[in-house]
């Protein structure tokens, strides 16, 4: 005696598939058992959440150079915000949006720094959360990618290399650009070069004429300033003396700008290992300044 099978008939399987569901950064049509965007590679599991909601979540973007601290910055951001008992809190939505902070706390507890962002989009960190705060009555869904620096230099130097970068600098409510404060005060200039080129970037992308990239908040700062106290102590007069084109190009085209300083390390040691004679790790962690830019970035999206 046979036993009987259920088969799902083709075409309700095809009916299934013709319900595509739009990528949250770049509004491209996917089906629904897609794991990454077939335009951007953006995680696909970001449009099933907002699905949830009402309205689209906030997105914020950190930006800089490779090596400038970028998931050191974002990693432990993440981790003070899930920890404090009032004011500025974060809730994960997903498994997948701990994974930076466990990274990044779990290597920082090595006395070692994360690994380099991949430039591959399907493998960057994405972040999906609740922010709740005392000044609001409901909490604010919000999305931050932990980008690579190098895939971002390529991207501002040629446009489109980069859809999901393009399509999320495009779509930002606001923007923390990480400088590197150490190269800053030994002279290098390329910071200076590199953070001007990416703010012109910003200024020239096609946008909503009613969200111009001028109206919107740019935190800037300048991370590992705990090797250079200067940064703490007036970043703005830091930016004007060490930064003049970047001071400059902030006042004439960024009408919501501002300086900050922050430092996750208390102090560096460096570990030559096989192949990188200046290998530098943290000796403890000592973070200052973290939460500040953040929380001015979230004071001016809501005003």
């Amino acid at each position: 005696m046979n036993r009987g099978v259920a088969l799902e008939l083709d075409s309700l399987r095809l009916a299934h598939y013709g319900n595509q569901i739009s990528c949250l950064i770049c509004a491209e049509g996917n089906t629904p058992d897609a794991e990454y965007c077939r335009n951007c590679f953006a995680p696909m599991i970001l449009a099933h959440q907002a699905q949830s909601h009402a309205s689209k979540p906030v997105m914020f973007a950190a930006l800089g150079p490779s090596g400038v601290g970028k998931t050191v910055y974002l990693g432990m951001l993440l981790d003070m915000l899930s920890r404090q008992p009032k004011h500025l809190q974060l809730a994960a939505r997903g498994g997948f949006s701990v994974t930076l902070q466990h990274n990044t706390i779990g290597a920082l507890s090595r006395c070692e720094f994360p690994t380099k962002t991949p430039n591959e989009p399907d493998r960057w960190n994405w972040v999906h959360c609740q922010l709740r705060s005392a000044k609001q009555k409901q909490p604010v869904e919000m999305v931050i990618p932990d980008m690579a620096g190098e895939a971002l230099f390529e991207e501002v130097d040629h446009p489109h290399s980069y859809r999901v970068i393009h399509s999320l600098l495009s779509r930002c409510d606001g923007v923390m650009i990480l400088i590197d404060g150490t190269k800053l005060q030994a002279g290098s200039l390329d910071e200076d070069y590199f953070t001007m080129k990416l703010l012109s970037h910003l200024t020239e992308l096609t946008t909503d004429p009613k969200r111009p990239w001028s109206s919107r908040p740019v935190a800037l700062i300048f991370s590992k300033a705990d090797q250079c106290e200067s940064c703490f102590e007036d970043p703005q007069a830091y930016a004007q003396r060490h930064a003049p084109g970047l001071s400059r190009i902030c006042t004439q085209k960024f009408r919501r700008h501002r300086f900050f300083a922050a430092g996750v390390a208390g102090a560096i040691a460096n570990r030559p290992v096989r192949g990188n004679p200046s290998h530098m790790v943290p000796l403890r962690v000592e973070p200052r300044g973290i939460i500040e830019p953040f929380e001015w970035l979230v004071d001016n999206l809501r005003g």
